[in-house]
């Protein structure tokens, strides 16, 4: 992660202790791999061969860094180095679906946010069989680990990994930077696309309730619950519709929801995408309060950059309670009896 230095030995040590790892846990399986005949040599085949059961290890930088759940992030060193593993998939989720042909990390599958994310003729959120679908056409078993990643700072590549746990998949990481950091240290990429060997990805029931809320629930708890709109200042007053550069995102209506905060969603980054360190990160969104108390909804215009907040204060930020609202502006903005604010007021919750 860019200007952390060197991880802090004695969190790293005290992290993995803590979840009964022995020292040697820091070790990694590393070795090149070739696209062509899948290994660089018979010693790096031996080597993974005996590795087969070893798990994907923590990245120690995001733990010296003081994350609440670092097993959730990665830095580019980290895998940079941890390329090749067998339990290791990549996939890039980007807003432009074209960059992916245009060079991508070796390994690396790609998904269309378009066409694989969401039901036919739906915005929602695709099924658990359309899921197994797409873990198995990516190469992907239900252990293995994950690492997401795109363009635009991770904005998609945060949706793809919120929509993976709400069907639970346990190991599911976030390349710090996204493919702007790699390309900018000029690591490897590839025109090749990956060999990818028929997954059993099992049908998982998706799970609605935990990590995330409908219009109808969000309408009933307003009031209840502190509901942060992370779209940019012009969109949350009013005036901004549609956005310029996203001009199929319409509204029938333009403000925000009734006692909606409004922090946008780049007040968590770096002008390179990369995070805040945590004390940035709680001065960035101390207006939510004390939001270990609080249930906090997140919600954007289509459901992407406020995927992307909601991984900062679940798994950086650590608050426990925190749903997002996929719908978004789009749907409440369109719904007629949908009530609406208007400035740079959040406004008032409606009375029962």
């Amino acid at each position: 992660m860019a200007g952390l230095g060197l991880p802090d030995r004695g969190r790293v040590d005290h992290f993995f202790a803590s979840k009964g790892h022995s020292p040697d846990a820091l070790e990694r399986v590393d070795f090149t791999v070739s696209l062509e005949t899948g290994y660089s040599s018979q010693a790096h085949l031996d080597s993974d061969l005996k590795d087969v059961t070893r798990a994907v290890q923590v990245d120690p930088a995001s733990v010296a860094v003081g994350y609440a759940a670092p097993e959730r992030i990665v830095s580019t060193e980290w895998l940079s180095a941890n390329l090749g593993h067998r339990q290791l998939r990549l996939l890039e989720a980007n807003e432009d679906s074209l960059l992916y042909d245009a060079g991508h990390i070796p390994t690396a599958a790609k998904v269309d946010w378009r066409s694989e994310l969401a039901g036919p003729g739906t915005h929602d959120v695709l099924d658990p069989a359309r899921l197994a679908a797409l873990m198995n056409s990516k190469g992907i078993g239900r252990g293995h680990t994950i690492v997401v990643y795109g363009d635009k700072q991770n904005r998609w590549a945060a949706h793809l990994l919120w929509v993976l746990t709400l069907f639970g998949h346990t190991d599911v990481r976030l390349l710090d930077g996204g493919r702007a950091a790699w390309l900018a240290e000029g690591r490897e990429t590839t025109l090749d696309f990956p060999r990818l060997a028929q997954a059993d990805y099992p049908l998982i029931k998706r799970d609605d309730e935990t990590n995330r809320v409908f219009r109808d629930q969000l309408a009933r708890s307003l009031g209840g619950s502190t509901v942060l709109d992370v779209r940019s200042p012009e969109e949350y007053a009013g005036p901004r519709r549609p956005i310029p550069e996203y001009p199929v995102e319409r509204s029938a209506r333009a403000g925000h929801i009734p006692s909606a905060k409004n922090i946008p969603w780049t007040s968590a980054i770096t002008p390179s995408g990369h995070f805040l360190p945590v004390a940035e990160l709680a001065d960035a969104f101390s207006a939510l309060g004390d939001g270990k108390r609080s249930k906090i909804v997140t919600y954007c215009q289509i459901g992407e950059r406020s995927a992307h907040t909601w991984f900062v204060l679940k798994f950086l930020l650590g608050l426990p309670n925190v749903r997002h609202y996929d719908g978004g502006w789009s749907e409440w903005g369109n719904t007629i009896t949908a009530p609406i604010a208007t400035g740079e007021d959040p406004g008032a919750a409606p009375g029962p």
